[in-house]
């Protein structure tokens, strides 16, 4: 497979390719910033490789042949991004543009040699369930910090932006994975919240709270 084929086949898998429903070329087109005839030529191409299912006008889903090629490219780029960070000292908002030109490295030896390296982590510094070399995951029990209520309180287990603006905001007002959050107040006229971020209180707008994912504690 060629590199744009494989950013393709992972593309198509984030916009929820792994279920039975049809994927329109439209939206691929959108993330991947083409046209939509060059999805479609491309479509035509992955599914001879029965990596595709096309229907004409209606979109695509992937096989399993190419739910199983998205979950290695998947893999791969979370397991370097561990990587970058835990022994090259990269920071999270560092890591995603160098894991993209990574993940296309064929050798599945290696892959599996860093793995192993790593201690088999399970999650990437996003919080990002990483899918082991036979395709299982543990998705994280999670949900946005917007959709809790006043004096609810989780622990922040990911981010829904990755982009580095957004990484270097929450590492500037030093909100960070494993972080405890908890609602103090919300704003019904913009939706924005004020939380307890460990002991100290900072205000947020509904864009960050929309793109931060917390494990909602039971109260007592």
């Amino acid at each position: 497979m060629t590199r744009t084929e494989e950013n393709y086949i992972k593309t198509i898998f984030h916009l929820g390719g792994n279920q039975s429903q049809l994927i329109s070329t439209n939206a691929i087109a959108e993330q991947m910033q083409t046209k939509p005839s060059s999805v479609t030529d491309m479509a035509k191409k992955l599914t001879e490789k029965n990596l595709l299912n096309y229907i004409r006008y209606q979109g695509v889903s992937l096989t399993d042949l190419g739910i199983k090629t998205a979950l290695s490219i998947i893999r791969k780029h979370r397991l370097w991004e561990v990587f970058l960070v835990k022994k090259l000292d990269f920071t999270w908002d560092e890591v995603h543009e160098v894991a993209e030109q990574l993940e296309h490295i064929k050798s599945e030896k290696l892959i599996d040699k860093i793995d192993e390296l790593l201690d088999f982590p399970k999650y990437d510094p996003h919080g990002d369930p990483i899918p082991s070399k036979n395709g299982d995951f543990q998705e994280r029990d999670k949900q946005l910090l917007s959709e809790l209520k006043t004096g609810n309180q989780g622990i922040c287990v990911g981010v829904k932006d990755t982009s580095a603006t957004f990484l270097k905001f929450l590492d500037k007002n030093n909100i960070a994975l494993g972080n405890s959050i908890q609602v103090i107040e919300k704003e019904d006229f913009d939706m924005s919240m004020r939380v307890k971020v460990e002991g100290r209180n900072l205000q947020l707008s509904n864009q960050v709270s929309t793109n931060l994912y917390v494990k909602v504690l039971e109260s007592n």
